[in-house]
């Protein structure tokens, strides 16, 4: 038996137009589960991806969702219900990233950063755990950053957002285990995708200096992460929260 298999298996990955969550939906694809995915504001890569993988003997539906919305939340589950009949795996890949020294940030700022990352992980957690408790299979994946451990200059309002995305991991994870549902995150390092592209070039070179591992990382190389956590091979994973990090961290 192959314990990484997701055949039979439906997975919602929001934040799954590209980036991390891009790399998910075609690993769980060709890992057998049935995807739908959601975006904020990229048809064009949500429809690129949704392609690609037609292309390969795939199939997946993408919907745009800002998941801080509490109405376009319940909307996007609605359209995932329909889609997929169930969704046995949630992952809450949606995310947005900005740098700004705390002296210099907006009340604005703080709440859209902390509305998208751990609103939004609330928001569409809430409308799917009830679900998978009823049902009594449930895999969600939420995820975090290693700089909820670290920490960062500069990134305030972005470390807050994520370390309440772990505390609320591990509480969840109490509600969800006796129910057949677990509860993992992921807290990757700085990986190449546009939220890091977006740094300045002063602070990718510090950033790289400081890695043990010498590189950034790739999104190949957190989705196999989220594969072990969703499958059968996680199953004894409840609680945690897994750090692809290149050595950033380490606990």
């Amino acid at each position: 038996m192959d314990t990484f298999s997701l055949a039979g298996r439906t997975a919602l990955v929001t934040g799954g137009s590209r980036g991390i969550g891009g790399a998910i939906v075609e690993l769980f694809a060709r890992h057998g589960a049935k995807l739908a995915l959601c975006h904020y504001g990229d048809e064009a890569g949500a429809a690129t991806l949704c392609r690609k993988l037609e292309g390969q003997g795939f199939r997946a539906s993408a919907t745009a969702c800002d998941v801080a919305n509490e109405d376009e939340v319940a909307a996007m589950a609605a359209w995932a219900r329909a889609e997929l009949g169930q969704v046995d795996i949630l992952v809450n890949c949606a995310g947005i990233g900005g740098d700004r020294a705390f002296t210099e940030l907006s009340v604005a700022e703080w709440d859209r950063m902390i509305a998208v990352h751990l609103r939004g992980t609330f928001l569409v957690t809430h409308a799917f755990f009830p679900d998978m408790v009823r049902r009594g299979f449930g895999r969600v994946i939420n995820i975090a950053s290693q700089l909820a451990y670290k920490g960062a200059p500069g990134l305030a309002h972005y470390c807050a957002a994520k370390a309440g995305i772990v505390g609320f991991t591990r509480a969840l994870a109490y509600e969800g285990a006796p129910h057949g549902v677990t509860v993992n995150g992921i807290a990757p390092g700085p990986i190449e995708t546009d939220l890091l592209n977006g740094m300045s070039d002063s602070w990718r070179a510090m950033k790289q200096a400081q890695l043990p591992i010498g590189r950034f990382g790739q999104v190949g190389e957190i989705a196999p992460t989220a594969l072990l956590l969703a499958s059968d091979a996680g199953s004894f994973y409840v609680g945690q929260t897994l750090s692809p990090n290149g050595g950033d961290v380490m606990v």
